[in-house]
């Protein structure tokens, strides 16, 4: 069984979907429009823009599923990506309708692995795979636990 609710308005307006299959996965997409500056000269995305893409996915999915990231640094907690990494599939360009679908695969006391898959929207072609690791650390960088209903919340949507 699978089924979708309307989650707050996402970034540019739009509202993002979150999908949560019978496998207790939880999947949270978001779209929006590739913005001329995101590009090169020949109007192909450049690469470093795919990790402020995959931000984006994370910080919706958070906000969809828990509380907004704001909330959790008013509690003192912030996450500090550890560890990115990147497979690029094909090119996006200057205009495309992109689809940011981001999942959470492992959940510990201080440490959060985000994975992604970047698509373009209208044509279902896969962009970029993508996996984050986050840490958790207080305002000044020592290592903190998430605090214990968001991380139960994370569990419960890890795939």
């Amino acid at each position: 069984m699978t089924f979708t609710k309307q989650a707050s308005a996402g970034i540019f307006g739009i509202p993002p979907e979150m999908t949560t299959q019978s496998s207790r996965s939880t999947a949270h997409s978001v779209e929006f429009r590739v913005r001329y500056a995101e590009t090169d000269q020949m109007q192909v995305v450049y690469h470093s823009n795919y990790l402020i893409w995959c931000e984006v996915g994370r910080t919706e999915f958070i906000r969809a599923l828990a509380m907004p990231y704001a909330e959790l640094e008013r509690q003192n907690v912030t996450l500090a990506v550890v560890e990115a990494s990147m497979r690029f599939h094909s090119a996006a360009r200057y205009d495309n309708l992109i689809r940011v679908t981001t999942t959470i695969s492992d959940v510990r006391s201080r440490t959060l692995t985000f994975d992604y898959v970047i698509s373009n929207a209208e044509t279902g072609e896969r962009l970029v795979t993508a996996s984050t690791k986050l840490v958790s650390l207080t305002r000044d960088s020592r290592l903190t636990t998430l605090p214990e209903p968001l991380r139960k919340v994370l569990q419960n949507a890890a795939s």
